[in-house]
């Protein structure tokens, strides 16, 4: 199912909040509607965020064609979310296809076609990550995943979860095991769902218990995604990663990170400068409306952390399999 779908004048969005008890589609027809749908996580997932907001400008062009509106609908998606660099990464390849352009000709068609290349482009990287993913695994395989990494996080086939359905196509997959993920439960709700609707032999455990699944044997590899990569390694994805390197490292268990060269911050040297966004507490605090904690508790949630590039066995992009030492930024 397409998590992104343009309508040459809508962008429909698969709200995510709804799965998988229900498939239901948000219609954005503004470049604030589409900033609103990433903020409140309808679409999520760095690469899905990246297409929405290129289409959230180009329906920004098509309602007031004016560099005044598309500066203003840049800045709007810009503060959406802080972390997924993908958002900036489509925000800054739109304007650099703009920048000669003369604004008294409607630039919306030539915006148009500039964003679906960018949601095609997407794809293909997806693609070619996941078969350089499988290829430098061996052997049958039983993987550890964190988060919701597949076609609902991208353009359609998946990062981390890409290359889990490589593996599968290969028939070389044992099994996954799913990380519910808390607190937004991307793991549970809807990673769970994308592999049973492949058939995909996949087993769903909590946040901690992935130590204890490498020290069984139970898993022999870790695959991860990516919202931010820093130009030495470092890598940002949603909490709970840093763990399960840490456990990987002692277990001596390859750690891998997927994710489109979209997702390289090269001009961040280290994990760092990577700004972390802090969610309502709320999504710690109850789950779907019901509350789980006593009132007036005190609540910290980071929705990220940063995983040391050290850590890394190895970051698959499009482009290949890159190992220690990790130098983006030359």
């Amino acid at each position: 199912m397409d998590a992104i779908v343009w309508k040459s004048h809508q962008l429909d969005l698969l709200d995510q909040r709804q799965l998988p008890f229900s498939t239901t589609y948000l219609t954005c027809t503004t470049a604030d509607s589409v900033a609103q749908a990433i903020r409140d996580m309808v679409v999520r997932g760095a690469p899905a965020i990246g297409v929405s907001a290129m289409y959230g400008l180009v329906l920004a062009i098509q309602n007031d064609p004016s560099r005044s509106s598309f500066e203003r609908a840049c800045q709007v998606l810009a503060a959406a979310r802080p972390t997924a660099v993908n958002l900036f990464d489509a925000i800054q390849h739109m304007t650099s296809a703009l920048q000669d352009w003369d604004w008294s000709q409607n630039p919306s068609e030539r915006a148009e076609a500039i964003a679906r290349a960018y949601h095609q482009d997407d794809l293909h990287k997806n693609y070619a990550l996941a078969k350089w993913g499988a290829g430098f695994l061996p052997g049958i395989r039983r993987v550890l995943t964190h988060c919701n990494t597949g076609s609902l996080a991208t353009s359609g086939f998946g990062t981390a979860l890409g290359i889990v359905r490589q593996l599968h196509r290969e028939k070389r997959l044992d099994q996954v095991f799913a990380d519910e993920t808390r607190p937004y439960l991307q793991g549970a709700r809807l990673t769970q769902w994308e592999c049973q609707q492949e058939k995909i032999p996949c087993t769903l455990v909590t946040d901690g218990m992935g130590g204890y699944l490498m020290s069984e044997g139970m898993v022999d590899c870790v695959i991860v995604g990516a919202d931010r990569i820093a130009a030495n390694g470092d890598t940002a994805n949603k909490v709970g990663t840093f763990m399960l390197a840490m456990a990987a490292n002692y277990h001596g268990i390859p750690f891998i990170v997927a994710a489109p060269s979209t997702t390289l911050d090269r001009a961040t040297p280290s994990g760092a400068g990577i700004p972390i966004e802090q969610r309502p507490s709320s999504e710690i605090t109850s789950v779907f409306g019901h509350p789980i904690v006593p009132a007036d508790s005190a609540v910290f949630n980071p929705a990220f952390d940063i995983t040391p590039g050290e850590l890394v066995t190895a970051i698959v992009t499009e482009d290949g399999v890159f190992q220690p030492p990790y130098a983006f930024g030359k």
